[in-house]
């Protein structure tokens, strides 16, 4: 057969056909009285080999050997492969994924792409300095896609760079809450936390309110306490219980006694959180310095009813409760008393 009609029926072209020849890949087995290439059936079969190992990735040269050397294995060679394929397909995706992030930022020119793929370089940088400052150094203008400062986010472990990234992703504009959901389901843990504190931030974007009070139920007590403070902020009560438990155990209980009391300020709320502070007060187990951290958290609450549980707390027979409930107590008078002259100070209300 001769090369053209090989390479009707191989779909090889003739120029890749002569250069297996040239290679001593595949030298066809005759020549015709014209000095025409003419291949056998065998040579034809060692070609449909050669395309074979090509599309698996194989160089011509590692096809040479391995057609030519019995003492040849492929499973070395086949590993090798899959090593290279994947870290082939991971520049890919990387390649893919910065493209996205470009066109995500609409860019209107060439000048908005460049700033883009600067700031994905310095987010790619060793240096956690430089990483902060191609988070901070972004020029007004330059439309930033949230689904690049979110990732950032969910991989960032310095708490410097980790703020600049939250503070950045806060003013993007655009849908990070959405960008940060998968993070919120992460079988990490440390990505819960990262992408639950992101969201904290953010609390008054569609979805965030959703996303955090799913987190109320994370089996890690890191992501239930940020979600716990964040949304208790924005005034969603549901969050209660993780803040009384916070109170009790000392985690970030100023905080979250500082949270009791605005959510306090809702008269049908107030009373549930009293009621709950007041129930741990009351658990025989609770050690002096709990019962304690409950009574300063009690002094936070609005209404009258936190405040004749301290004064009970006042005669508690825990003498160091006692002390501190007695001067609770005389903040609270003292603070109404200072309520009740300013409110005298303004006159009859016309």
């Amino acid at each position: 057969m001769l090369i053209g009609d090989v390479a009707r029926q191989s779909g090889v072209s003739t120029r890749m056909l002569r250069h297996y020849d040239a290679l001593g890949l595949v030298r066809p087995t005759g020549r015709t009285g014209g000095g025409y290439r003419e291949y056998s059936a065998e040579d034809i079969r060692r070609i449909f080999h050669v395309e074979s190992l090509r599309s698996l990735g194989l160089s011509l040269k590692q096809i040479g050997r391995a057609l030519e050397d019995p003492a040849f294995t492929p499973s070395a060679l086949v590993s090798d492969l899959i090593q290279w394929t994947q870290d082939r397909l991971a520049r890919e995706q990387e390649l893919l994924e910065r493209l996205r992030a470009i066109d995500a930022s609409a860019p209107t020119g060439w000048e908005s792409v460049l700033r883009i793929v600067e700031l994905m370089r310095g987010l790619n940088s060793t240096s956690a300095a430089r990483r902060q400052q191609a988070v901070l150094a972004r020029p007004e203008g330059v439309s930033v896609p949230a689904e690049l400062l979110a990732g950032a986010v969910l991989t960032e472990s310095d708490p410097h760079v980790a703020g600049a990234l939250r503070w950045a992703l806060a003013r993007s504009g655009g849908d990070g809450v959405a960008a940060l959901d998968a993070g919120a389901h992460s079988a990490d843990v440390n990505i819960r936390r990262r992408a639950v504190l992101a969201i904290a931030a953010m609390t008054e974007a569609p979805g965030a309110t959703a996303v955090l009070a799913d987190a109320l139920g994370d089996p890690d007590a890191t992501v239930r306490r940020h979600a716990a403070l964040a949304l208790g902020r924005h005034g969603v009560t549901a969050a209660v219980p993780t803040l009384v438990g916070m109170v009790v155990d000392g985690s970030n209980d100023v905080d979250a006694a500082e949270v009791l009391g605005t959510l306090s300020r809702d008269p049908a709320c107030a009373d549930r959180i009293t009621t709950a502070l007041a129930d741990e007060l009351a658990v025989p187990t609770a050690d002096s310095a709990t019962r304690i951290r409950l009574a300063q958290a009690l002094v936070e609450l609005a209404g009258p009813t936190a405040q004749e549980v301290l004064r009970e707390l006042a005669h508690d027979d825990d003498r160091a409760v006692a002390l501190v409930a007695s001067a609770l107590v005389g903040v609270l008078e003292e603070r109404s008393s200072s309520f009740s002259e300013d409110r005298t100070d303004e006159g009859p209300v016309p």
